[in-house]
């Protein structure tokens, strides 16, 4: 019973993740996404364009690391990818909430922790392919919002082309042109600065 106790426990406090707002506005720009609704989108853009994946890629391992990827969000809260200097503490901050968090599971936490880690570190092809994902999905949030978050921020498309280099490292090649693609009508439109 007190292993189940710790599980729900740990279940109760990453409802949290519900409560962290990124960035991203959802596709029809009436507020901005949380963690878990953009954890989950990426749970179906593994699933639709799984064959996209290297071959052999485990699919469940990728749907595992999409959930887990942002739940230490919860504590060092979310770090928009432009933002350079919360870039520079974004390590320590994550990494001492993932000691916090993971350490309420024992033995369970360390195996999220360790996939936490893997997607993080980007080291499988598993990671690799959740990892063009979690880079994609908010491109299309913010083309499909006609750029209203890069705008804001004053986002020129080389830095989204820095920010998104896991995704023209390690994508597939239809993945990465169709992202050349929509960064570059992007700047034609006027959603993101050239």
């Amino acid at each position: 019973m007190d292993k189940l106790l710790k599980q729900i426990e740990f279940l109760t406090e990453i409802d949290k993740v519900k409560n962290v707002f990124r960035q991203s506005l959802l596709s029809d720009a009436s507020r901005h996404e949380n963690d878990a609704e953009h954890s989950w989108h990426l749970c179906m853009y593994a699933i639709v364009l799984e064959e996209y994946a290297e071959p052999g890629t485990d699919m469940l391992k990728v749907l595992k690391m999409a959930l887990v990827h942002d739940l230490v969000e919860i504590y060092a809260g979310d770090t928009y990818l432009y933002d350079e200097v919360g870039n520079l503490s974004k390590a320590c901050r994550e990494k001492e909430a993932a000691d916090k968090l993971y350490s309420m599971l024992g033995e369970q936490g360390a195996d999220l922790r360790a996939l936490w880690e893997e997607f993080d570190e980007c080291t499988s092809k598993e990671a690799r392919f959740a990892n063009c994902f979690d880079r994609l999905q908010p491109v299309m949030l913010n083309y499909l919002t006609e750029g209203k978050m890069w705008l804001k921020n004053k986002i020129h498309k080389a830095d989204v082309i820095k920010g998104n280099h896991r995704l023209l490292s390690y994508g597939h090649p239809k993945l990465t042109e169709f992202f050349n693609k929509i960064v570059d009508e992007s700047v034609k439109k006027g959603y993101l600065l050239p």
